[in-house]
């Protein structure tokens, strides 16, 4: 038998939200309403689909190993230097690039609990380890938790804001003290790919900390809110000597033409992103006053996903669901046995989402 590295009897690949066929065809049903991979409900952006055809009948050609119109672009949308920039094949490459990059075995990484799985990943590919960093009773950031983690082979600490599964967020006020804090040799990853959906006056997303010269990376995504998830592309800024160690490890065709002339377009349609902004707002309060009429307890979010308790059997609920053509994730795999986490859709999908678990709980309550 051909032996794989011992690292990877530790390592449990991503669990993805079940596609929509996949339903179907296991449950035999003609509708299945996707509410659980956090995507943009309304669609891509038009103008990135102009683009995708515009560039069709170039995809004879590699595309370009710098993704430099694309990263043009990012500069001056974020007031960044193009040197400041890297395009990965979705935010997941780019969190694997900064694990073969500053990670070596016995190294450690800290990790907000719970988080964003892929961070674990990462690090187990390069035999470091994973220290969480448990989140307060109400899944706030705790930054004495992180910084009590601390030790001398920390090597990064990562931040998702809003965070993946429970759609808090770390106040500016916070993340400034924490970065004052900890010391100038660990990397502190700011995983934004929720930024564009927080409205609260005191976040930030972090690039205002790179100009300033502290050692971020903040991590970006065209997956939610361009709606771009099915071509994959991400993106990191830091500043430039962290770039470009990050750029030694990176394939050089690792984002198509497709994608890259994609984002470049849809960074730019703010008609889109504005629109989606407010579907999400509308679809939270939706959520939100249909949970409160149910009595139901959730976790306000400042994302486009809000993380549900289920009193009882959340497992059960979660294939309750399923079974009425409604896809959501179920909270195990963050080590939330009690929850699920729906993201928010359009006003008819979060209308059927919320009559499919009305019925669920009256037919608990009828069978008590």
């Amino acid at each position: 038998m051909v032996q794989s590295r011992k690292v990877l009897e530790r390592i449990q690949p991503y669990s993805p939200g079940k596609p929509i066929w996949e339903v179907q065809k296991e449950l035999g049903l003609n509708q299945v309403i996707k509410m659980a991979s956090n995507e943009n409900p309304i669609g891509p952006s038009s103008k990135a689909l102009e683009a995708i055809t515009k560039n069709l009948s170039t995809i004879n050609r590699y595309p370009d190993a710098a993704a430099l119109k694309l990263k043009e672009a990012l500069a001056d949308r974020i007031s960044v230097k193009v040197d400041q920039l890297i395009v990965t094949n979705g935010a997941d490459e780019l969190i694997t690039l900064i694990s073969e990059t500053f990670l070596e075995a016995g190294d450690e990484i800290i990790v907000p609990s719970p988080s964003f799985s892929e961070y674990d990943f990462g690090a187990h590919i390069m035999g470091a380890a994973v220290v969480p960093a448990k989140l307060g009773q109400n899944f706030e950031y705790d930054i004495e938790e992180i910084l009590k983690a601390v030790t001398d082979r920390t090597k990064i600490v990562y931040l998702c804001s809003p965070n993946n599964p429970t759609g808090t967020y770390l106040p500016k006020q916070l993340f400034q003290e924490l970065l004052e804090r900890l010391p100038r040799e660990i990397l502190v990853v700011f995983d934004g790919a929720y930024a564009h959906y927080a409205s609260a006056e005191n976040y930030t997303d972090g690039i205002e900390y790179i100009l300033s010269g502290y050692p971020v990376l903040v991590l970006q995504t065209f997956s939610k809110i361009y709606g771009l998830a099915g071509v994959r592309v991400g993106y990191g800024a830091a500043r430039e000597d962290i770039i470009q160690r990050v750029l030694k490890v990176k394939e050089p065709f690792n984002v198509n033409v497709l994608a890259q002339a994609a984002a470049t377009a849809a960074i730019y349609d703010e008609a889109h992103v504005d629109f989606s902004k407010k579907v999400n707002e509308q679809g939270r309060s939706q959520l939100y006053k249909a949970f409160s009429e149910m009595n139901v307890r959730y976790v306000e979010s400042m994302s486009n996903f809000v993380l549900i308790k289920i009193d009882g059997n959340a497992k059960s609920f979660y294939e309750k669901l399923l079974a009425k053509g409604i896809i959501v994730r179920y909270g195990a795999i963050w080590g939330l046995p009690d929850y699920i986490r729906v993201s928010i859709g359009t006003y008819e999908e979060n209308a059927a989402f919320i009559q499919a678990m009305s019925t669920i709980l009256n037919e608990r309550i009828e069978a008590i």
